[in-house]
């Protein structure tokens, strides 16, 4: 006979914002533990059968949308990808910082990403007129392969979530906003000069706000390679601003 797995703890921040009555508190859901248990799993669970007004965000459920990031006993991460196994019987679940609140364990991620790539303009710039007819331009395959890492990013707030300096400085803007700028300047198709870059991230507000935790780094679920991008990005920005 299969051994019945542990009883869990799961205590969830519920919070309404847009509630005049409402206030943050944790409700606490018990819930028998099942082989491969996810967070994601445990909270449709608990939303199934138990709290149907609990909310979060999921779309994938297969760690690429970046939906479901959420704090997890401290520590940003994905719920589909976090297995209930890997920790104690009490699970607490609260919402990202640094993100504005929609309600319980949900945050607007979407609206910060939005600003973020407005703000360093996080696009091609280039003179050539586009020719959608023709073939796009060949690039070395290392390159190639050098964008399509930075270009992994799944915009879930992992990294934010975890910045000191963001916690303390509204508009900093980030290593997901870094590594965006990285990857354009690495990008041969990108005709801007570090000096436009500069504008864009050279102050406290950007590449010289970063106090090289590297929390971000630690955090980051698809493992970009967050700490040589803001190191390289740091010796550029320094280069420009000596001249």
């Amino acid at each position: 006979m299969e051994a019945q797995g542990r009883t869990l703890t799961i205590r969830a921040l519920k919070f309404d914002p847009h509630s005049a009555v409402s206030k943050p508190h944790f409700a606490e859901y018990k819930i028998q533990e099942t082989d491969s248990m996810t967070i994601f799993i445990a909270l449709n669970l608990i939303r199934e059968n138990q709290d149907p007004d609990l909310s979060f965000d999921f779309v994938c459920r297969a760690g690429i949308c970046g939906s479901c990031s959420m704090m997890i006993n401290g520590r940003p991460r994905l719920a589909c990808r976090t297995l209930t196994k890997d920790f104690p019987e009490t699970i607490t679940l609260m919402p990202l910082p640094a993100f504005k609140l929609i309600k319980d364990l949900s945050v607007n991620t979407g609206e910060w990403f939005a600003g973020m790539t407005k703000r360093v303009e996080s696009w091609v710039h280039s003179n050539e007129e586009t020719d959608i007819s023709k073939l796009e331009k060949p690039i070395d395959p290392q390159e190639a392969q050098d964008v399509f890492e930075l270009d992994r990013c799944i915009e879930c707030g992992c990294c934010i979530a975890s910045c000191a300096t963001k916690l303390m400085r509204e508009d900093f803007v980030g290593a997901a906003g870094m590594n965006r700028i990285v990857r354009f300047m690495i990008d041969s198709h990108d005709k801007r000069t570090d000096e436009d870059f500069y504008e864009l991230v050279g102050n406290d507000d950007g590449v010289f706000g970063c106090m090289s935790l590297i929390a971000c780094h630690d955090t980051c679920p698809k493992n970009l390679p967050l700490q040589s991008k803001i190191a390289y990005l740091r010796r550029k920005m320094v280069a420009v601003g000596a001249k």
